[in-house]
């Protein structure tokens, strides 16, 4: 597939005979070249798909999609949508104090490895502005306290509402349920998996007393139920006796990073598509 330009097409619907058939002679028929495919069957009788082709010229795209509307789309009672691999998705970040996850993006996002452009990053604590603009991005320190939690949460959606994406690179703020309402894309959040056992503050000193044998991070959308949104990635590490509270937060940071990165990357590659309170990520 190289670097050409590429039309995906993401699509879920109730499963039956001919789907992948008829998708495909439908792009057949219009002269597009399939270059990738996947697809995934449930229990529950839902089909999802993910086909790459060959890119539509901007001319011809709103006339293909009525007509995929009205052949395929509606008889078969399909969700789906269509994307161009040519057109770059803005995304922003936000942070707290621990900048391994920032640190993380901004390195992928330099090197043309994060799949989207970041624009912009937003934190409740000064700390990291000098590394964000070494790069030559803006950074916007905004604090949030309860008193001026709406305020702060306003000033926050006008930085971010022309973005594809919002990142929760490791901020340590609870998003109101207005927030998320308003907000105009999807975010991503990360957090450790000691939950549900482990709440609150200090996770990896509780999880050290008790003895865990397993650190992972969990990555995932966020909806308005704290930490409980559609799972993305996720990732997980042994520890035993030998390690301390200072190594397992270490090995912590570590897969946070790399699990968020892979939630992200995949976000922003179209792979990800939602089943009910699940995804399918291709």
């Amino acid at each position: 597939m190289g670097d050409a330009p590429t039309t995906r097409l993401l699509l879920a619907c109730p499963d039956q005979p001919g789907l992948i058939a008829r998708v495909s002679g439908f792009l057949a028929e219009s002269g597009l070249n399939i270059v990738d495919v996947d697809q995934h069957s449930t229990a529950e009788g839902r089909f999802f798909m993910r086909m790459v082709f060959d890119q539509v010229p901007a001319t011809e795209r709103d006339a293909l999609e009525l007509r995929f509307a009205k052949e395929i789309g509606e008889p078969f009672e399909m969700d789906y949508a269509f994307h161009q691999s040519s057109r770059v998705k803005r995304v922003a970040a936000m942070v707290s104090r621990e900048d391994h996850c920032l640190s993380d993006l901004l390195w992928r996002w330099r090197n043309d490895d994060l799949g989207g452009e970041l624009v912009t990053v937003i934190s409740n604590h000064p700390d990291h502005a000098g590394q964000v603009e070494a790069v030559g991005l803006p950074f916007h320190h905004i604090s949030v306290t309860p008193e001026n939690k709406d305020a702060a949460e306003k000033q926050i959606l006008s930085l971010v509402d022309d973005v594809d994406l919002l990142v929760l690179a490791r901020y340590m703020q609870i998003l109101s349920e207005d927030f998320l309402h308003a907000l105009s894309a999807p975010a991503i959040n990360i957090h450790h998996s000691f939950l549900p056992a482990f709440v609150g503050a200090d996770p990896y000193h509780r999880a050290y007393e008790r003895g865990v044998k397993l650190i992972g991070a969990t990555a995932h959308y966020v909806t308005a139920e704290l930490d409980a949104g559609p799972i993305i990635a996720q990732d997980v590490e042994p520890v035993d006796h030998r390690d301390e509270v200072t190594d397992m937060i270490r090995i912590g940071r570590d897969i946070e990073r790399l699990v968020l990165a892979r939630a992200v990357m995949a976000h922003l590659d179209d792979r990800v598509l939602l089943d009910g309170d699940r995804t399918i990520v291709f």
